[in-house]
């Protein structure tokens, strides 16, 4: 797990490098701003068409050998848009091509990456591991996005496509070392032998479908995702505007967003047992202290209510993920990774136009009262239907006693 952990924090710098540097990329080859955002939905389309078939593949196959093999893919992608760079041969064509490539991988890469990570340790250790994830991931990005201006001013644009190639080759020379735990299940056990295999992905859909603590944490995560957690959108806007701060000072809040985050994923190892009651007690919190935070009044009180709210925020991204990776069977835990894939595809595509046009209607500081208002409305309010279905008093027919017959005289 060590190993593991090693791994994927050069994994997450080397992706971070390459994604700061993606959009400037994209501008200086089309110039057009409309480009970079389809440049990104290109490579997000892959996860919600074919989200839930990587996440069969991944039940189908052995973990360690799909997350290796996946890596190298990614790797690969890398190094030929760098060659591509360097020589000055990268199209607009080329580069939506390679991005929806990238995009069909990790389809595949994500839920074998994450799976493979809970097989190294204990089943009562599986939450620990996650928010361990989680503390790679948030300090792969610091790392990531301060090297990526380094690497870039000294070396060029394509310095950024290289070291995140290296990162990923890194990752697939890590993993056949790797030792999953005895208890472990690194490849679905087979199933019973069928005419279709297309079931396969279909029981994924159904099976998420009919689990409702699934459904519901898909319900709390999305309108989390869709009006709070875009605070690269709302507090740039709200920074810049209201505030009448400038880049150096959404650069500090972005800092404390950071260790906000990092903070929530120490104290998510600690979790043992989290619950998606958890999950929206917390996504709550981080909503009401998001409708403080848009009636802020000086950049001060903004960057005092920021840490709680990125530490609410990532306790709860913690334990819904321990959820989501534990409460399916494991035969199953690819192909719900895989419509999980799907389903946040849809938040990332819907989120940002939505977001944008409530902040055209009600400005930054109404973007987040009402976003936050509405986020635990409806998390409120779907827990007092759960509390009311399940206190409905079951009504039993009394049965009158008929008088016992007695023995004629």
């Amino acid at each position: 797990m060590r190993w593991w952990s090693v791994a994927n924090l050069v994994s997450n710098a080397g992706t971070w490098m390459q994604l700061t540097v993606q959009n400037l990329l994209v501008l200086q080859i089309t110039g057009s701003a409309a480009a970079t955002g389809l440049s990104l939905s290109v490579q997000a389309a892959p996860g919600l068409l074919m989200g839930v078939a990587g996440g069969a593949a991944v039940d189908r196959w052995p973990r360690k050998l799909t997350a290796a093999v996946s890596q190298a893919l990614l790797g690969a992608v890398a190094f030929t848009t760098a060659l591509l760079i360097a020589f000055d041969q990268l199209g607009l064509g080329v580069l939506m091509a390679l991005a929806a490539v990238t995009g069909l991988i990790a389809t595949v890469d994500g839920p074998a990456c994450a799976l493979l990570g809970n097989d190294l340790v204990r089943a009562e250790d599986v939450p620990s591991a996650i928010g361990v994830g989680s503390l790679v991931s948030n300090a792969g990005r610091l790392a990531g996005t301060g090297l990526a201006g380094l690497a870039v001013g000294v070396f060029g644009t394509a310095a950024a496509y290289v070291a995140n190639g290296v990162s990923f080759l890194f990752v697939a020379a890590v993993v056949p070392f790797l030792r999953p735990v005895a208890t472990a299940v690194t490849k679905a056990a087979p199933a019973a032998p069928r005419d279709d295999d297309g079931m396969t992905v279909r029981e994924g859909l159904a099976f998420f479908a009919r689990r409702p603590r699934l459904v519901a944490l898909a319900g709390i995560t999305g309108i989390s995702a869709i009006f709070g957690r875009n605070y690269g959108l709302t507090l740039a806007v709200l920074v810049t505007g209201p505030l009448a701060g400038g880049a150096a000072d959404f650069g500090t809040v972005s800092t404390v967003l950071a260790v906000g985050g990092i903070i929530g994923a120490v104290l998510g190892a600690r979790l043992r047992k989290p619950s998606v009651r958890l999950v929206g007690t917390l996504a709550a919190a981080g909503a009401l202290l998001q409708v403080v935070a848009g009636l802020s009044p000086s950049l001060a009180v903004l960057l005092v209510l920021v840490l709680p709210m990125a530490v609410a925020e990532s306790v709860s991204d913690t334990a819904g993920t321990t959820v989501l990776q534990t409460d399916p069977p494991a035969d199953m835990r690819g192909r719900v990774l895989g419509v999980w894939g799907s389903i946040k595809t849809v938040w990332g595509l819907a989120g940002p136009p939505a977001l944008g046009l409530l902040m055209e209607l009600a400005g930054a500081r109404g973007a987040l009262v009402a976003g936050g208002l509405l986020i635990a409305g409806t998390i409120g309010a779907g827990h007092l239907l759960r509390r009311r279905r399940v206190a409905e008093p079951v009504v039993t027919p009394v049965l009158t006693p008929r008088p016992a017959l007695s023995t004629a005289a």
